[in-house]
């Protein structure tokens, strides 16, 4: 149980939620976990819940406080709430920021500032804890072009060439990451980003950890009310959830990559978890695919500080911090939305 926010998160497995006056209780059996008072919270979002209590359903509607409920992996399944009135005018405004390119822009860069700052910050803990195993001075020269592509970013105003210097800056910062793999080098061996289908083990295992990484992010932006469709960076597109793939940019390599190169390095997977086609696609096996899940699962209970809160919370809560934030600034709580910018 954590309090973020003014929401409260459960993520007790099997946690039953009842309402005892003014209060919620969660209990998992016959043993009371916690108990919090309802008045200052404004959304409660359980994880692989066992059920809630009717009580405290209405209570939430009659109060307006969202009770949303998710999978425990994370996935959305549903939200119960009353009248709407703030989601409304939340939406809105994200629609029309949404249609105004210069706006979105101002949100977009932040995004990306994010993604740059996390990336040159992985490029500079490789050269600090891996010095003899790397080319020291290729990572220097990269980590620097990354931090000139920030203050670029900054400066920028224009959609296309915002995206213009992101994709700059990834073919940089690709050009590191197979040094970044230290053990299995001959079964793991990354020449550059490929998808649709992708070509060797790495980027399989990129692509299935981009798809769960989209999939909480998209969780996250419902759960506080926004739309995961409609996005500031990528651009609406039937069937793309593209306000999550502009979120997950600033996650995707200090969570994603890492959590890869972790796979890779501690030898949780091998070359004997992957399917090669006969069209060069490479597909992960079924239990290969549990694996990553599982792993998956337990690197979000990891806690970490979040820079900006300055509270410690696990990594599972991480996008659901950064989609309240994003929510805090399109209701004008907020003067900028505050990138996740990992220490």
């Amino acid at each position: 149980m954590r309090k973020l926010l003014n929401t409260l998160f459960v993520t007790t497995p099997e946690a039953y939620l009842s309402l005892d006056g003014e209060n919620i209780v969660i209990f998992k059996e016959k043993e009371r976990l916690g108990r919090v008072p309802l008045h200052n919270l404004e959304s409660i979002v359980t994880m692989g819940y066992t059920g809630a209590s009717p009580a405290l359903m209405g209570a939430c509607m009659k109060k307006n406080i969202s009770l949303v409920f998710l999978s425990s992996s994370g996935r959305y399944r549903g939200r119960v709430i009353g009248e709407s009135r703030g989601n409304v005018v939340l939406r809105k405004k994200q629609y029309h920021i949404s249609e105004n390119e210069k706006e979105s822009c101002k949100i977009a860069r932040n995004f990306i500032i994010g993604k740059l700052y996390n990336q040159r910050w992985m490029l500079e803990r490789m050269t600090r804890d891996h010095a003899l195993r790397i080319n020291v001075d290729q990572f220097k020269l990269i980590s620097s072009e990354l931090k000139q592509f920030i203050v670029n970013v900054r400066e920028n105003e224009d959609l296309e060439s915002l995206r213009g210097i992101e994709g700059q800056a990834a073919t940089r910062y690709f050009l590191l990451f197979d040094q970044m793999i230290l053990q299995q080098k001959e079964d793991f061996g990354f020449y550059g980003r490929n998808r649709r289908p992708p070509l060797d083990n790495v980027n399989a295992m990129l692509s299935f950890a981009y798809t769960l990484l989209a999939n909480d992010v998209a969780s996250a932006l419902e759960t506080v009310g926004l739309d995961a469709y409609v996005g500031f960076l990528h651009r609406d597109r039937p069937g793309r959830v593209s306000l999550a793939l502009d979120l997950m940019e600033e996650l995707r390599g200090i969570y994603a990559d890492r959590f890869v190169l972790t796979l890779i390095n501690k030898k949780i997977l091998s070359s004997k978890d992957f399917i090669h086609k006969e069209n060069q696609a490479v597909i992960l096996t079924e239990n290969a695919r549990k694996k990553i899940i599982s792993s998956w699962q337990e690197k979000k209970q990891e806690k970490i500080q979040h820079p900006f809160l300055n509270e410690k919370i696990q990594w599972g809560l991480v996008p659901y911090s950064q989609a309240l934030l994003l929510a805090r600034f399109l209701r004008g709580d907020l003067d900028e939305y505050p990138p996740f910018l990992w220490k």
